[in-house]
């Protein structure tokens, strides 16, 4: 087990806030590890921090550590966390019927690489399509949102609470969301390959602590979200418990099942996707970052 303090980096996202619950109650402490969540709203700071060996761990979603690995990080991918299961959709125009009716309009998508533009070009491919077939207009979810909300756009790639108002909007609709497509936009713990090799008693450790915090969500709500809160800066307990409704989280089954086989097949297709797009040179080697091992002989 490591002695010292261990770092995980991530943004305040709700998907991550169980591993926040774990750190308050004591949840990493109970298994023996002393670990501390830390905030980073860019994810190229927290890539930053975990290259230079600041933090041993970082959370974001798999498509991002596999353009972390293809840019020269040694990264093992231990544990999924939770996926888009709502959160992130597609809105458009109400006569705009299907992802194939899209062909020709203008959709507005962060195309920076993440979680939304490798979503969107996963819904293209499944038809056949590419982002040609598509006038793309570059910018933030929360912008596209927006846009197509003002009617300047006839669809965008965006989040909550931008997809409610679509519906509300004249003329305005939810073409898809995530929901339908579960395992696509999974939120998954990284940590450094070197640390979770020296010290794989304390990534178990970690593993647990979040399994732990997931049983405490069921058992103790009121308490649990109560503590979340401070970390996602919801205003009530009861507006966390309902943004929580657009992601599952991934239990202990859940993850036995995700590392077998589903993980590897999405960061596969998120490496062919990225080198496609020149945003890397060469798609990683897959089954080296991905490693199940961690989850296996808990206390």
């Amino acid at each position: 087990m490591y002695d010292g303090k261990v770092l995980l980096g991530q943004a305040s996202w709700i998907g991550y806030a169980p591993l926040y619950l774990a750190d308050k109650k004591g949840f990493f402490d109970d298994h023996g590890a002393d670990v501390d969540v830390e905030f980073f709203e860019s994810k190229t700071d927290s890539k930053s921090a975990l290259a230079a060996g600041k933090i041993q761990g970082m959370s974001t979603t798999v498509d991002t550590h596999v353009m972390s690995e293809a840019s020269g990080m040694d990264l093992s991918v231990v544990l999924a966390l939770d996926t888009s299961d709502g959160g992130d959709g597609v809105s458009a125009k109400s006569d705009i019927k299907d992802i194939k009716s899209l062909a020709g309009h203008t959709v507005a998508l962060d195309t920076s690489g993440g979680a939304s533009y490798f979503w969107f070009q996963y819904l293209l491919q499944q038809e056949g399509m590419t982002l040609n077939d598509v006038q793309v207009v570059n910018m933030s979810s929360g912008d596209a949102g927006a846009a197509f909300v003002a009617g300047e756009v006839d669809a965008a790639v965006t989040w909550e609470p931008w997809l409610s108002k679509a519906k509300e909007a004249e003329n305005g609709s939810v073409l898809v969301d995530s929901s339908s497509t579960p395992g696509v936009i999974v939120d998954a713990l990284a940590m450094d390959k070197e640390f979770a090799k020296e010290y794989p008693d304390t990534v178990k450790a970690i593993i647990s602590g979040w399994y732990d915090a997931l049983a405490y969500m069921e058992s103790n709500p009121d308490d649990a979200y109560k503590i979340m809160m401070e970390y996602t800066g919801d205003e009530t307990p009861e507006a966390l418990q309902e943004s929580m409704k657009e992601v599952s989280f991934y239990d202990k089954a859940g993850n036995e099942e995700y590392f077998n086989g589903e993980i590897q097949d999405i960061a596969s297709k998120a490496g062919d996707l990225w080198v496609e797009m020149g945003l890397i040179d060469a798609k990683p080697d897959i089954d080296a970052m991905i490693d199940g091992e961690y989850l296996t002989g808990l206390e």
